[in-house]
C-alpha cells in the first residue's frame, strides 16, 4: 500500500499523531484536564510528538518519511495558526 520510504508515508504517519491528540483532548479530556486553561497546549503536545517521529524517521534513514512528517506538521501548524487568529 504505501512505500516504506516515502513523502506519502510521511504524510499520513504526521497526521495520525495530532488526530489523536485532538480526539483526546477534545473528547475525551474535554474540560476536565488542568492544561485545558490553555487553548494551544493540544497542539503544542501533537508537533512536540510529531517532532519525536520525525527524529525517528531521520535517524533510522527514512529521510522522505521525515519529510513527509515536516510538511504535515508545518501545515499543521499553519491552519492552527490561521484559524487561531481568525477566531480573535
Amino acid at each position: 500500500m504505501f512505500e516504506k520510504n516515502s513523502i506519502g508515508t510521511g504524510l499520513v504517519l504526521g497526521g495520525i499523531l495530532p488526530a489523536i491528540s485532538w480526539v483526546v483532548f477534545e473528547y475525551i479530556l474535554h474540560n476536565d484536564a488542568f492544561i485545558m486553561d490553555k487553548p494551544a497546549v493540544p497542539y503544542l503536545i501533537a508537533v512536540g510528538l510529531n517532532l519525536v517521529l520525525l527524529r525517528y524517521c531521520l535517524k533510522n534513514q527514512l529521510e522522505d518519511t521525515g519529510k513527509g512528517v515536516m510538511m504535515f506538521t508545518f501545515a499543521f501548524m499553519l491552519v492552527v495558526f490561521l484559524f487561531k487568529i481568525h477566531i480573535r
